[in-house]
This record gives C-alpha cells, structure tokens and sequence, in this order.
C-alpha cells in the first residue's frame, strides 16, 4: 500500500500568474538558508536548465542532513548517519515533479510530490489524471494559508501571517476569514492554486503506517508555513525577474555551503513524534 495525498493550496491574491513562480523560488532559496547550519541542512549539487522528451525547465538536486529533524522512533530503527536525504527536483512550470530518496532504505522509501499550479479556486478535480480506482482512494486536503489554526503553535510567525500583513508595494492583504469567498466574487483579481500529490512509500516492518502518516503530516506542515511565507514576502520579490532569481541561487548555494559547517541547528525540528 503506498499512502497517497493530494494539498490543495490556494495562493492569493498575487498580480499575475507569471510572477507566482519568481515568489515560489525566491522563498526556496531563503527557507532552505532557514534550514540550514550546525551540521544539518540543505547542500545544492545541481542546478541547471534541463529539456528532456518536450519538457523544458530546471532540474536541482539537492542533499538534506536531517538527522534533528526525524522522529526518535525512526533514529531507533536506522544507523547513525544514514538520514541523508537526496531530492531531485524537475521544474517546468506550472508542473513539477520532486522526488526524495535515501540511499540506506534504498527501494524501501521514497517520497514523490507532483504539483500543478492553476489558475483556478482549486476546484479542478482528479488534476493530475489518476486513474479512477486510485483517484478513490486520494485524500484531498485544502490549505487556508489565512487560518491560524492549521499552523504547529511552535511555527507561528505574526510577521508571517497572511491574515495581519499588508503588502506596501502591492496593497495586498490582510487576508479576512472570508478572503476565499470575496476571490471567488472578484472575477478581476488572479487566482492560483497549486495541487501537490504527495506519494509516500516507508517500507519498514513494524513502523511503517506511522512514518508514513508523519511524513504526510510533515509535508502539510511544510507547505502551509511555505505559502504563508511566500505570501508574506511579497514586497522582497515583487520585483525581481527570472535573472535575478537565478542570481540568487547561486549566491545561495554558496551561502549554504557554508553555513551547513558552522553555527547550530536551525529550522523546522520533528514537531512530535505522535
């Protein structure tokens, strides 16, 4: 059994469909430096253009030193050192497709997440074309990047909370309990959503159905803190195009090389191990 969901995570109000993308990777690159020191984080191996069978985009490749970040009854179950993580990333928006692996578990672990981006109220059903029998068997979640309540109490940021900020340079937010529904009203103003089918697979006997169910609720974590960033940080990327973006990735990527030797452990830590 290989456990399936699919997040529904509406991004508004943003200006144009386009400038979704400059957001999306300039937050990539700040919450990987968040995420980033004392031994642990992220290291970029690779990140260039790729065109393969009529798909054209970005593909990275990137190490995750995690061994902080996972809960103690997995650490019980595999050897120190070993929660090294490696994920390659396609990107050709408004596609991409993300896949983790690690290299102990081998055939026994992966984690995939494809994701559409749409410009729609995340309404489109079935968007990534499963077949119906396995479609059933999907649990869709929507995302309120607005709603306080769907936030870890230990992740919540006032300056990152979509519901209190307002964007200078835009005019955008606060987002109100009702700003879905005020969207869906406002045929003049963008909408866009981004469907992630998140495949997990842990095959390991005796914890499998629990790490599965982490890792999803993990991923949730993620990308709710994730969109309520990007959206919060609007006025450091409204302005920047595609060349600027690539700018700083590499300013990153060195940057992470080096603050992966030093400092303490930043970032996200396992939450619970419920």
């Amino acid at each position: 059994i290989i456990y399936v969901k699919e997040f529904h995570i509406l991004n508004c109000p943003l200006l144009v469909w386009t400038q979704y993308q400059v957001g999306q990777l300039y937050s990539v690159a700040t919450a990987s430096k968040n995420e980033t020191g004392g031994g642990e984080g992220i290291q970029v191996l690779k990140n260039e253009p790729y065109e393969k069978d009529g798909e054209k985009g970005q593909f990275t490749h990137k190490v995750y030193y995690l061994e902080s970040k996972v809960p103690k009854f997995v650490k019980m179950f595999v050897p120190e050192g070993s929660l090294v993580f490696h994920e390659k990333a396609w990107n050709a928006y408004p596609y991409c497709r993300t896949i983790v692996t690690n290299e102990y578990m081998e055939d026994g672990f992966f984690i995939k997440i494809e994701t559409w981006h749409k410009p729609d109220l995340g309404t489109t059903e079935n968007v990534h074309g499963l077949d119906p029998d396995t479609w059933k068997t999907v649990d869709v979640v929507h995302i309120d990047i607005a709603d306080r309540s769907q936030v870890e109490a230990s992740d919540y940021k006032a300056d990152e909370d979509p519901a209190l900020f307002q964007s200078v340079k835009t005019g955008r937010g606060p987002l109100g309990p009702n700003w879905k529904k005020e969207l869906a009203n406002n045929s003049d103003c963008p909408r866009m959503c981004a469907y992630k089918l998140v495949t997990v697979k842990f095959k390991w006997w005796g914890v499998q159905g629990k790490t599965e169910n982490f890792i999803q609720k993990q991923e949730k974590r993620i990308f709710t803190n994730f969109h309520r960033q990007l959206f919060c940080w609007i006025d450091k990327w409204i302005e920047f195009t595609m060349e600027d973006i690539r700018r700083m990735e590499d300013e990153t990527q060195r940057e992470l090389e080096e603050m992966r030797k030093k400092g303490a452990v930043r970032g996200t830590s396992a939450a619970c191990d419920d």
